[in-house]
C-alpha cells in the first residue's frame, strides 16, 4: 500500500477550515528551496483561511535584525516561524530562542522541546507529528529511525516512545546498519541520501516512512528509499513527493490553530 500523504493532509486541512489564526514567516536570503517551502506554506494557509504574512530579509541581515523582525511581527501573529537554514553568520540559537514559546509553531524553542521530553501537552515538531499521524497506532511496535537530527530524528524518537513504541535510533556512526533496519516493524529514514535504503535492509511487510527529499544524479526528486524495490517488500510505504512533505505543512497549520486557541484562553 502506498500511503497517500497528500490525501491525508487534505483531511487534516479540512478539519481546520474557518480558523482566524495568523501565521508570520520570516525568510532570510533567497535560497531557492526555502522560497518554494515558504510559497507552499502561504498557499496552504490560504486554503484553510489562516492569515499569513511573509517577511523577507536580505542574506546580509544580522542576527539582531532577524530578532527585531520577530519582535515586530509578534504583535500581529499567533504563530511565528523562521525558515531554515539561515545564513552561516546568523546565530540560529539566538533567533529561534527569540520566538515566544507559545507562538513557536515549528517547535524548535528549548522550552517546547522540554515539554515534549516530559510529555506535557503543547506544540509538537511538524514533521514528526505528521509521521505519527500517518502511522496511527504504533503501540508495541519496533520503530527504527535512521537519522538523529534535532528536526526529525530526536523529537520523533520521543514522540514514538510516548506512543508506546519500542524505538531504536541509528545514525552515521552505527555499525552494521542493516542489522538494525531489518528488525523494524516501522522503518523511518531521515538521512538525506538518495535511495539509501534498499530492499535488503527492510524486513518483509514492514511499514516504511521516507522523510528524505533529494535529487538523484539526473536531477530527479527522490527520497532516501529505493522506492520500487522496497515497495515490493513493504506492507506500506510513503512516496516522495506526496508522502511526509504534505503532512509537515498540514501539521504546521494545525500548530498555528492550536497556538491561536491557546493564547485566547
Amino acid at each position: 500500500m502506498i500511503i497517500d500523504g497528500k490525501a491525508i493532509a487534505a483531511q487534516v486541512k479540512a478539519s481546520l477550515q474557518g480558523s482566524d489564526a495568523k501565521l508570520a514567516v520570516i525568510m532570510v536570503g533567497d535560497d531557492p528551496a526555502s522560497s518554494v517551502y515558504v510559497r507552499n506554506k502561504e498557499r496552504a494557509c490560504a486554503e484553510v483561511g489562516i492569515q499569513s504574512c511573509s517577511r523577507r530579509l536580505p542574506a546580509t541581515a544580522s542576527t539582531e535584525e532577524v530578532i527585531a523582525s520577530i519582535a515586530e511581527l509578534n504583535a500581529w501573529a499567533d504563530g511565528i516561524l523562521v525558515q531554515l537554514p539561515l545564513p552561516e553568520h546568523i546565530d540560529e540559537k539566538k533567533v529561534l530562542g527569540a520566538i515566544p514559546p507559545e507562538k513557536d509553531v515549528d517547535c524548535f524553542h528549548p522550552y517546547n522541546i522540554g515539554k515534549l521530553l516530559t510529555g506535557e501537552a503543547g506544540l509538537r515538531p511538524c514533521t514528526p507529528a505528521g509521521i505519527l499521524h500517518l502511522l496511527g497506532d504504533v503501540s508495541g511496535k519496533h520503530c527504527v529511525i535512521v537519522g538523529r537530527s534535532n528536526i526529525v530524528g530526536k523529537p520523533l524518537a520521543l514522540m514514538l516512545l510516548r506512543a508506546n513504541a519500542t524505538v531504536t535510533v541509528c545514525h552515521s556512526k552505527t555499525k552494521d546498519l542493516a542489522s538494525y533496519t531489518r528488525q523494524a516493524d516501522v522503518l523511518i529514514s531521515a538521512v538525506g541520501k538518495p535511495r539509501f535504503i534498499t530492499a535488503d535492509m527492510v524486513k518483509p511487510e514492514a511499514v516504511v516512512i521516507d522523510v528524505g527529499i533529494n535529487r538523484d544524479e539526473n536531477g530527479k526528486l527522490c527520497g532516501d528509499v529505493a522506492f520500487e524495490e522496497v515497495a515490493a517488500k513493504a506492507s506500506a510505504i510513503t512516496p516522495v513527493p506526496g508522502g511526509v512533505g504534505p503532512m509537515t505543512v498540514a501539521m504546521l497549520l494545525k500548530n498555528t490553530v492550536y497556538a491561536a486557541s491557546y493564547q485566547k484562553r
